[in-house]
């Protein structure tokens, strides 16, 4: 390559140190950043690959071995989906489903005129106890983690304590404590409390980081102490944030409750995880059907209440049940408004 053909591309990289403008050598230097760019995205997509391909020979990924398997796993989808007829038409025996979820009380059954709740309640149950317990600590935590009402760095003992929380998974603290409530349910519950308080808590200082100066300056100005300022000046400005933010951590504490019943704590994790232990394929789908549906309604339920609390006048304020029954009708409309 000839000096002259050196220096062209030096120029068009942005690395060669021409003009006699400011204009000019503005150019450059913006044609030197992109080629920055570049040079770290591409470094940065070849470190993806690299860590992806190490990542798929931890695992042991084999193509093949999934092919050889297809023939197995196509008989357990015979047993996910038990098939049967309906007036000649092939279909799902939606039957076996409902007589396991009664044989098995995994919704409601009454025995004797009394309500038994079923494995669906428990799971609940659990996810709903343990999210109310966990508020407290979530809002202590959260506020005092906050360097607006706690002056830097002893806010970190909060926010460290929450890392803490947060840095151990709910499974593990459902393992932590058994030792102190057994394999159960309340134990479940537990997990859940601690766990919310680290999750709940960052979020409640998050929101607390992003709120006004004025109203503080406010109440602060009409003589108020350091307790009013925070529950009159700080907390009135985040009540919508953070009931949103309750409603949401309680739909993550369902599917959280239902993965702690697989070890034990109760409810349709632990249905679950019986049912895949003596190979019950049909029974599985059963309790996958009610896990759907359980988590489903709690995150419908969560989205709502976010939905009410939005101050947006325009936003749509639809009903639970509006929206169960219109949810189909928008979709189609949406899919047939992107089409045209």
């Amino acid at each position: 390559m000839s000096s002259a053909d050196g220096n062209r591309v030096a120029t068009y990289f942005g690395f060669d140190d021409v003009g006699d403008t400011a204009s000019e050598q503005k150019l450059q230097e913006m044609k030197r950043r992109k080629t920055k760019r570049r040079l770290w995205t591409l470094l940065g997509l070849v470190g993806t690959g690299l860590i992806f391909y190490f990542s798929l020979r931890v695992i042991e990924f084999e193509l093949l071995m999934l092919v050889e398997q297809l023939d197995q796993f196509y008989e357990a989808l015979l047993g996910y989906f038990p098939p049967t007829t309906y007036f000649g038409v092939p279909f799902v025996d939606l039957g076996e489903y409902w007589a396991f979820m009664m044989a098995e009380n995994l919704i409601l059954t009454v025995e004797n005129g009394q309500i038994v709740w079923g494995a669906m309640f428990v799971t609940l149950a659990v996810a709903f106890a343990g999210s109310v317990l966990g508020l407290p600590g979530a809002l202590f935590f959260g506020v005092m983690a906050s360097e607006r009402v706690v002056p830097y760095p002893f806010n970190f003992v909060f926010r460290g304590t929450m890392s803490l929380i947060r840095a151990i998974p709910g499974l593990v603290w459902f393992l932590i404590l058994i030792p102190l409530a057994g394999v159960t349910p309340f134990t479940a519950a537990l997990a859940i409390m601690v766990d919310t308080t680290g999750y709940l808590g960052r979020l409640f200082t998050d929101e607390l980081e992003e709120i006004e100066d004025g109203p503080i300056e406010g109440i602060r100005s009409t003589g108020a102490n350091r307790s009013q300022v925070v529950s009159f000046g700080m907390l009135s400005q985040v009540f919508r944030q953070f009931i949103a933010w309750i409603a949401f951590d309680l739909e993550h504490n369902v599917r959280a409750a239902i993965g702690l019943g697989i070890i034990g704590g109760g409810g349709l994790g632990l249905e679950l995880y019986i049912q895949r232990q003596t190979f019950h394929y049909t029974n599985m789908m059963a309790c996958i059907i009610l896990i759907f549906l359980l988590a489903g309604s709690v995150e419908l339920i969560s989205q709502r209440v976010r939905s009410y609390l939005r101050e947006d006048d325009d936003t749509e304020q639809t009903g639970v049940l509006d929206a169960f029954v219109n949810a189909p009708k928008k979709i189609l409309a949406s899919t047939m408004g992107r089409r045209q």
